[in-house]
């Protein structure tokens, strides 16, 4: 895939990179090995006042940044400027409490024998950043701001369709006064991230991305004795019991579905709903799903904007169209718009059984699956008949089956009578084959770090 900015609203190539060479590839990694063995004993709070400083940058910078995100993978202008505004919130948290969370851990000292004993959180080295284009600046910041504050340097192999992003946010920690060296962006083709993780100088790495990709990291990474973290797919459930609030739970339902256009890990994908709420349900959320506007992604107007990719609308296509031929039923949506542009309307298939694609498969776009249940046994069993486990949403007001979803549903998240959101104060991540490791949080800063227990006599 050509390193290239193409507006996925007309299908137009703006702008091209031409990839950098063997030689600045080495240059940037000998840099980065360089920067780490002095950035490592910079001070917290002087990592802390250059990531303020970048987050002040990137405040002011909003309107740009956001119509920046929204030229490159077509999601709405005014969601583009959230994201934006959300990164600078994430990386005053960690400047802010980088000290609390990487403080030495005492231990009892008479218990080993010790006149003193105690845990240290140290930094690793130099962490590879493979990242998606879906939220091209969000998902590179929250694994940089805490990587950055524990004292890592960070390279960033980002999507090949979103490069402007990526070189912009290299320019905005440089500016917010980072040191050269200590957060570098890598225009390099996805071939060439072997050779970048075999290479004794790189330490440790993160993924978020397809599981294709997780598996092919991970493998890599295995074989060479080093730390990964890995945030893959998700098909989240979102359950809907009788005591529920129905007309919040589907507006909400709405927005779960169609956020960042559909093309988002966390989205609820899978609408599990009892049955004898089922039909009030559904009329209420296929009514608000066929009141989208789906058009210009810098029209204030626009609910729904384009998806990122020719072969990522096509792909979602191919699973409704699957199950359609295989009986499923199309409540709203479900045909390829007639205009430019790589578009696909929010959609509801319902009548699905587990011989269809879409049953098993994640739909990275604006289609919801909607099933019947009979009670809250079936609800479960459905929702984690699955081999993902990233985020999870139920709605009741019932004490009893509130507990019952937080102790069995099975994800790295829940969120009760809400949408899974992903917030600088919460660990982030999930289990089976949605990855492993945590992002965010106090966890987050610590996946990369070395917890050395000291011992003094």
């Amino acid at each position: 895939m050509a390193i290239a900015t193409i507006n996925p609203a007309t299908g137009e190539t703006l702008k091209t990179f031409d990839p950098i060479s063997a030689e600045e590839l080495e240059h940037k990694l000998q840099q980065a090995h360089t920067c780490w063995h002095s950035f490592r004993k910079t001070d917290l709070e002087q990592r802390a006042e250059w990531l303020r400083a970048s987050a002040d940058l990137l405040d002011a910078e909003a309107d740009e940044v956001g119509r920046m995100m929204t030229t490159e993978m077509g999601k709405t202008l005014k969601s583009a400027k959230a994201e934006a505004t959300k990164c600078a919130k994430g990386m005053r948290y960690y400047a802010d409490h980088a000290a609390e969370f990487l403080a030495d851990e005492p231990a009892d000292a008479e218990a080993v024998g010790a006149r003193q004993a105690y845990s240290q959180y140290q930094p690793l080295g130099v962490v590879l950043a493979v990242m998606p284009w879906n939220f091209p600046l969000w998902q590179v910041v929250r694994f940089a701001a805490p990587a950055l504050m524990a004292g890592n340097v960070g390279l960033l192999k980002h999507a090949s369709n979103v490069p402007q992003t990526a070189l912009y946010l290299e320019d905005l920690l440089r500016r917010g006064g980072f040191p050269d060296g200590c957060f570098q962006t890598l225009l390099i083709s996805s071939k060439e991230v072997e050779g970048v993780l075999r290479d004794s100088r790189v330490v440790a790495a993160t993924l978020t991305g397809s599981e294709p990709a997780g598996r092919a990291v991970a493998a890599i990474c295995g074989d060479e004795v080093k730390h990964t973290v890995l945030e893959l797919g998700g098909s989240d459930p979102f359950v809907v019991m009788p005591s529920a609030d129905l007309d919040e739970a589907a507006k909400v339902a709405v927005t779960a579905r169609v956020q960042n256009n559909g093309q988002s890990c966390i989205a609820a994908k899978r609408f599990i709903v009892h049955t004898d709420v089922y039909d009030a349900f559904a009329e209420r959320f296929v009514a608000r799903m066929r009141e989208l506007t789906v058009g210009d992604p810098f029209d204030d107007a626009t609910d729904v904007g384009p998806l990122a990719t020719d072969q990522g609308r096509q792909d979602v296509e191919e699973l409704v169209d699957d199950a359609v031929q295989a009986g499923a039923k199309v409540l709203c949506g479900g045909e390829r718009p007639d205009r430019p542009g790589w578009y696909y309307p929010p959609t509801v298939v319902t009548e699905i059984t587990r011989d269809m694609r879409i049953y098993a498969e994640e739909v990275f776009g604006p289609v919801a699956s909607l099933y019947r249940v009979d009670d809250i046994d079936e609800a479960i069993e459905l929702a984690n008949d699955t081999s993902f486990g990233l985020g999870s949403n139920a709605w009741t007001t019932d004490a009893g089956e509130r507990d019952r979803f937080i102790a069995d549903l099975y994800a790295g998240q829940v969120f009760i009578n809400g949408m899974t959101v992903s917030y600088p104060e919460l660990p982030f991540g999930g289990v089976s084959r949605s990855g492993y490791g945590r992002e965010l949080s106090s966890h987050g800063i610590r996946e990369f770090c070395n917890l050395k227990a000291v011992w003094v006599g």
